[in-house]
């Protein structure tokens, strides 16, 4: 039976685990105090799969604009030919072990990450 792996989010805040697998800064802007050493990345992917600038300070974490976040979010997300990319890039780091995104927004449930895990999810 083949081993399954998983695709997963953390903030880059908790340390770094073995389970961790291939780990992914999903940030745009760099994590306040957290050296490029602790962060322990294997890639950043700042303009990839991040939202604009301009639709992050629109939304600036309000759970209340989080709705309209994720369309329009998801709506940068299609139009990218970059994002295409970087989901096949998670497909074939898939078939070896797990792929940690990670983030900086304090709310776990109310950020970024949320969203593109699962639109990758569906595009795997």
């Amino acid at each position: 039976m083949a081993q399954s792996h998983v695709l997963q989010i953390k903030r880059i805040y908790d340390s770094a685990q073995p389970t961790d697998g291939y780990r992914v800064l999903v940030d745009r802007v760099w994590p306040r105090g957290v050296s490029k050493e602790r962060a322990d990345l294997d890639r950043w992917a700042k303009t990839e799969v991040t939202p604009t600038t301009d639709l992050r300070k629109w939304f600036a974490h309000d759970p209340a604009k989080f709705d309209e976040f994720k369309a329009r979010y998801i709506e940068q997300l299609d139009g990218r030919d970059e994002a295409a990319e970087f989901v096949s890039d998670v497909r074939d780091h898939l078939r070896t072990g797990n792929v940690t995104l990670l983030y900086a927004a304090k709310d776990p449930a109310c950020n970024h990450a949320v969203i593109l895990r699962d639109w990758i999810a569906e595009h795997l």
